[in-house]
């Protein structure tokens, strides 16, 4: 390290933590349009993000066709692909609480409704099962003491670690951005520059390695450039 790099201001520790998701029922379920509208305006709110964002810690053995459970379920159930192609286009990060989420789901599968003669039915075995995630975080016993330790730590993180800090923080931070961010803004001017463009970087359409490689390249940019 160059001593000619600012001192960042005084910061506690960021404290590395790992995570698991663990997947409950709600009691809901669904086997056409009209009970698949019913049980988005009852399940609970965090329901609503385990279908956009579970699937991250629970991947598929197939690669998914669609960026979120709802969607799927809608073209392989229903068998209407008009509907999964609109839900699909529903980008959680575009929405300030789960609560607007929700709205935008039901307007769009009200508007099918309308569209529809006949409400769409899925098969027996076919039903849409409304979950929810419990998380459960752990410490991972690292620590970072130093800003700009973070781009050598940031490959080698797992990807509980990445899901917890950069998806989960989304819903425990009042600014409502990753955990790297908020640590970073409160180092001081230095590091603001870093923490907007880890902001920047949408990580829906991502897989957690993906978004460990992209976050851990805009922090080494970052920090050759300060060099």
């Amino acid at each position: 390290m160059s001593d000619s790099h600012p001192a960042p201001d005084a910061a506690t520790p960021f404290a590395l933590r790992d995570c698991a998701l663990i997947t409950l029922s709600t009691g809901f379920r669904a086997q056409n349009l009209r009970e698949f509208r019913e049980g988005l305006t009852q399940v609970p709110v965090d329901s609503i993000a385990h279908h956009f964002w579970g699937r991250l810690l629970q991947p598929l053995f197939d690669e998914p066709e669609y960026s979120n459970d709802f969607a799927s379920w809608a073209y392989r159930g229903l068998h209407d692909k008009p509907l999964a192609e609109r839900l699909s286009m529903i980008l959680p990060t575009d929405f300030d609480c789960e609560e607007d989420l929700r709205q935008e789901l039901l307007e769009v599968v009200e508007e099918r409704l309308d569209e529809s003669e006949l409400i769409p039915w899925a098969r027996a075995d076919q039903w849409f099962y409304f979950l929810r995630s419990q998380l459960i975080s752990f410490d991972s016993g690292m620590e970072l003491e130093d800003p700009r330790d973070l781009a050598a730590c940031l490959p080698n993180l797992s990807t509980g670690s990445i899901y917890y800090h950069f998806i989960d923080a989304r819903n425990r931070t009042a600014e409502r951005c990753d955990d790297f961010s908020a640590w970073l803004m409160s180092c001081g001017a230095p590091f603001e520059e870093l923490a907007r463009r880890l902001g920047d970087f949408d990580p829906y359409f991502s897989s957690l390695r993906e978004i460990r490689r992209t976050i851990a390249r805009i922090a080494q940019d970052f920090f050759e450039e300060l060099a």
